[in-house]
């Protein structure tokens, strides 16, 4: 099953080239795209000899995926030199080009090569940092940059995580929308925002929906398990267009009995995965159960924007000192949601839906925030002075520097002498202390500390 509705049968799929040196885990990708494992992979180099290609899909694009074989630096007559020849040849086809390395090991000499054969073929080249799964790969993320092109996209072919980010990243390519930090203003898309309503069963997600767009769209009843596709709606709410996906309930998986709805609950994280906004849909009768924060968890750290919709409030006898309570149990319960708007709603008798979409709308526009590296700075300067850092065996900790490296969710490095050393604690103090400052308190804020000089600084 594939969440998103595709291209029209006359629209040619994209032709997407996975090129890179050898190991960096082209083919993982590749069958990741392809769903299927259809290319051999091993740690061993040079696995891959022949171009392979296959038809793939990655939200609602539709691909056509050329695997490569890893590029070697040579021109002679060797079997080498005809591998490279081939992987020209999938980059000469290609209509995006995606440029992998490996985040664990960092640019090398090899990569720099490659990215001087890819800006002669003048093609779109999404730089894709894989292995990024752990801390390890933080250096190796930010080192990307210097290739020059652009914000590389964190991935992890062997987990899927980071597909909703590469999605994002070949639509930008293939509608050559600029998406480096450096433009003076954003490129906004006409394209509409993709809205995923999630939930445990039988918590009023179709009800929901179909209360919004105002007709009976989505098949609704009392028996808990009836949707079970993701199903999509197109709809425009203030003059903005919307994608709504209707997701199947998500229970936990020991109460998983037989494989359709298996396949419902992994549909629905991969509608989570390529959404940008998340309702997540709670009976506020029995609302934050253990199902409740483990699909919140899910999708902040996937990076989507989280609203949280209390249903059936029209059952809540003292609205006031329900919600109250309720926010004071969920800071405690689910402090990385911290902010993540609440609307109190109730689709039979049409309460709080005009709220729920505002507040949908503010989560969307928090996750696209940008914010100036010159405003940054200041901010970071004033609340050192305010705070600083604690010192650690005796030494001062000094925050020097602090930029922004990409939206969706906004995510901030700051270099920082001892980086290993500065405490959990204070970097929850500057996430905070970002969010109250920028107004981005919707949405997840990610922030990575590194001991490294800066790579966008100035040479002093």
């Amino acid at each position: 099953m594939h969440f998103g509705l595709g291209r029209t049968d006359e629209t040619m799929p994209l032709t997407l080239a996975i090129v890179g040196r050898p190991n960096v885990g082209k083919s993982t990708l590749f069958n990741r795209l392809a769903g299927k494992r259809l290319a051999i992979v091993d740690d061993a180099p040079g696995v891959t000899r022949d171009r392979r290609e296959a038809e793939g899909r990655l939200g609602d694009l539709d691909l056509r995926l050329i695997d490569t074989a890893g590029f070697e630096d040579v021109s002679d007559e060797s079997l080498e030199a005809r591998m490279r020849a081939q992987t020209e040849a999938a980059i000469a086809d290609a209509d995006v080009i995606a440029f992998v390395v490996d985040a664990r090991v960092g640019v090398t000499p090899l990569d720099d090569r490659f990215a001087e054969l890819l800006r002669r073929a003048d093609k779109p080249v999404v730089l894709i940092a894989n292995k990024a799964e752990g801390q390890s790969a933080d250096a190796g993320i930010y080192e990307a940059y210097a290739l020059g092109f652009g914000e590389p996209v964190a991935l992890s072919a062997e987990h899927g995580e980071g597909l909703g980010d590469l999605h994002a990243a070949i639509d930008a390519a293939q509608s050559g929308i600029a998406t480096t930090l450096d433009e003076d203003a954003e490129e906004v898309s006409a394209k509409p925002i993709r809205l995923a309503v999630i939930g445990r069963p039988n918590a009023g997600k179709s009800t929901l929906i179909n209360a919004l767009i105002g007709e009976d769209r989505l098949l609704t009843g009392p028996e808990a398990g009836i949707t079970r596709d993701a199903i999509s709606v197109d709809w425009s709410w203030g003059g903005r267009a919307f994608r709504l996906v209707d997701t199947a309930g998500m229970r936990r998986k020991a109460r998983i009995q037989n494989k359709l709805e298996h396949l419902s609950v992994s549909e629905t994280i991969h509608a989570i995965r390529f959404a940008e906004v998340c309702v997540l849909v709670m009976d506020a009768r029995e609302a934050l159960e253990r199902q409740d924060l483990a699909i919140a968890d899910l999708v902040v750290r996937e990076g989507r924007a989280l609203v949280l919709a209390l249903a059936k409030w029209d059952q809540i006898a003292d609205g006031p000192a329900y919600l109250k309570e309720f926010k004071a149990d969920l800071a405690e319960a689910l402090p990385q949601a911290r902010g993540a708007p609440i609307a109190a709603t109730s689709a039979i008798a049409g309460v709080g839906l005009d709220a729920l979409m505002r507040a949908v709308c503010e989560a969307h526009d928090d996750w696209n925030a940008r914010v100036k590296t010159s405003d940054l700075n200041r901010w970071l300067q004033h609340t050192i002075e305010r705070h600083p850092p604690p010192a650690v065996r005796g030494k001062r900790i000094k925050p020097r520097y602090i930029a922004q490296t990409k939206a969706r969710p906004p995510t901030f490095v700051m270099m920082c002498s001892r980086a290993e050393a500065l405490p959990e604690s204070y970097k929850r103090y500057l996430v905070n202390g970002l969010k109250d400052a920028f107004s981005m308190q919707t949405v997840p804020v990610r922030l990575i500390v590194r001991a490294n000089r800066n790579p966008f600084a100035e040479e002093e």
